[in-house]
């Protein structure tokens, strides 16, 4: 077999080249310490290293979760914090005024108190409306846009953000709730004011209480489904109680139909989990028959305090039209149509209108329509018949109606069932009674005195929830914590599986080096020697 001149050329060429590129690579891993330079270097340590790569940036992604998430919830805490701190300080002012007609202190005393339960009540407001780094509201869920609270027209509060908490994830298989909102710090706390009782005789000398739930399940297993009751005095120590089917319950009550008015602690009635309490305003009537003559036959309807309502106008109304009052004219209606987080009425013209749940979208659909019902002119006696304003009845609501409405007018309206009571309607209600003159006003002091003893245990139950909070964030806190520990971990031994599979092993690299180039010297001495070969050097 005959070798060409120029296939021993071009074969020496690629034998020359071959070894040069292994010399400059192993060079060049030396080098940099990087060993695979491309996929072909080991397709399959390629392969895992871009897995790792991705493993390093979810990491590294996870960590940044975390940072944010402790940011968070440590200024959710300091809020919580503050906000715990304000509502002790309220607890303490009600203590101080708690008793018959205000603890003793008189209208000025209270005052001065209720000016500082207002701004402990801007403070609460304020800090509920607090805002994350970013320029987010901490307490919205996820209309983190929206403040969550604002203050109705009657002086009342509405949560307006969601029940969506933001959650991140924190590694591969765990989420973590980064924010609380309003609804689980304040909303869900359990209403102690909300019962009430009317005497048949308003005159001061007997005043029953309008009751503080002591035990809310025996509330919401007994009391509801047996009201009204019927609280009818015998004498000035004994007491009788029926249901609202006239079943006599007295036996079920503590003492058994016997009281004190005179001792602290015995001056009560308590039915089914709600406290009555019994104050007496006798005047020269002394204990024993006199006494008995004046609480003979008094009676007390006991029962939970009705829906109320608030009532919004949207400010793009083009009439000056007003809705007001708000009184449940079927029962069944309201159970089954009212929307359970408020509705919007609607004028389509100026006598129809239509009701749908809020908020309200393009796709909405009406729960109810109706029409609106004439008023009817006063009539003059005997006996006079008052005027009656036009009504409307939305999902079986009535509501009074001033003023003719335009087509396009929104109102939009809340239900209150009392069952529960955040701490800002609290601090509300709180204030206002206290600014209201009661000296010398036995009923005035009375309905005080309901108003501070709700406000006792509706503040204790506020602090409870939000404690409870602060302790799911430090119980998050804890768990990041953990997590971030992992994680770190997982760092380091995704950093170590890189370094073995990617990284130049330098003392077998250089063996190579070595044996590479000696090639490279000997293809290039071969290359020398034969290319200088010809016939004429065999003659």
């Amino acid at each position: 077999m005959r070798i060409s001149t120029e296939q021993y050329f071009n074969t020496t060429t690629a034998r020359y080249t071959n070894n040069f590129s292994n010399v400059t690579k192993t060079q060049q891993q030396i080098d940099s310490g990087v060993r695979i330079q491309t996929a072909a270097d080991d397709p399959v340590g390629a392969a895992r290293l871009l897995l790792l790569q991705q493993q390093q940036d979810m990491l590294g992604q996870y960590a940044g979760n975390i940072s944010s998430m402790k940011n968070s919830l440590n200024s959710e805490e300091s809020v919580l914090a503050s906000i715990d701190t304000a509502l002790a300080r309220a607890g303490e002012l009600s203590l101080k005024v708690a008793g018959k007609g205000g603890g003793g202190i008189s209208d000025d005393d209270r005052k001065a108190v209720a000016a500082e339960i207002g701004e402990i009540e801007k403070q609460v407001l304020s800090l509920l409306n607090s805002k994350d780094s970013s320029g987010h509201y901490l307490f919205s869920g996820g209309k983190s846009d929206t403040p969550p609270y604002a203050r109705n027209s009657d002086g009342t509060y509405s949560y307006q953000g969601d029940e969506t908490p933001l959650s991140l994830k924190v590694s591969d298989t765990l989420s973590m709730v980064v924010n609380d909102t309003g609804k689980s710090i304040l909303e869900g706390t359990v209403n102690a004011g909300r019962t009430q009782a009317t005497g048949s005789v308003n005159d001061g000398k007997v005043l029953v209480s309008g009751g503080i739930v002591t035990s809310p399940s025996t509330y919401d297993n007994s009391f509801t489904d047996g009201q009204p009751y019927k609280l009818t005095f015998i004498s000035s120590t004994e007491y009788t109680v029926t249901d609202g089917a006239g079943n006599d319950i007295t036996a079920q009550t503590p003492g058994n139909g016997k009281f004190d008015a005179t001792k602290e602690g015995s001056a009560s009635v308590t039915v089914r989990g709600v406290t009555f309490d019994v104050d007496q305003n006798l005047g020269g009537a002394k204990p024993g028959a006199e006494a008995d003559a004046i609480y003979k036959d008094r009676e007390f309807t006991l029962q939970s305090k009705p829906d109320s309502f608030s009532i919004s106008r949207t400010p793009s109304n083009q009439s000056s039209a007003q809705l007001s009052g708000g009184t449940v004219t079927s029962q069944a209606d309201y159970s089954s149509t009212f929307p359970n987080k408020g509705a919007v009425i609607k004028f389509t013209s100026t006598t129809e209108y239509e009701v749908y749940a809020q908020p309200i979208t393009a796709d909405s659909k009406p729960v109810s329509n109706g029409t609106v019902v004439p008023g009817t002119p006063a009539q003059p006696g005997p006996p006079p018949v008052p005027a009656t304003p036009d009504s409307i009845t939305a999902a079986g609501v009535k509501f009074d109606i001033t003023g003719a409405p335009g087509i396009g007018d929104q109102f939009a309206v809340g239900s209150n069932t009392h069952k529960t009571q955040n701490a800002l309607d609290t601090l509300s209600q709180l204030r206002q009674a206290l600014e209201t003159p009661s000296d010398g006003d036995p009923i005035a002091q009375a309905k005080l005195t309901d108003v501070v003893n709700a406000a006792i245990t509706n503040i204790k139950a506020s602090q409870a929830q939000v404690d409870g909070v602060r302790g799911s964030i430090g119980a998050r806190m804890n768990s990041l914590s953990i997590q971030e520990t992992e994680n770190t971990s997982m760092v380091l031994a995704n950093k170590s599986t890189t370094a073995a599979i990617g990284d130049t092993d330098v003392a077998t690299a250089s063996i190579d080096l070595a044996f590479q180039k000696a090639m490279l010297e000997a293809s290039q001495l071969a290359f020398v020697k034969i290319s200088q070969l010809s016939l004429f050097s065999r003659m």
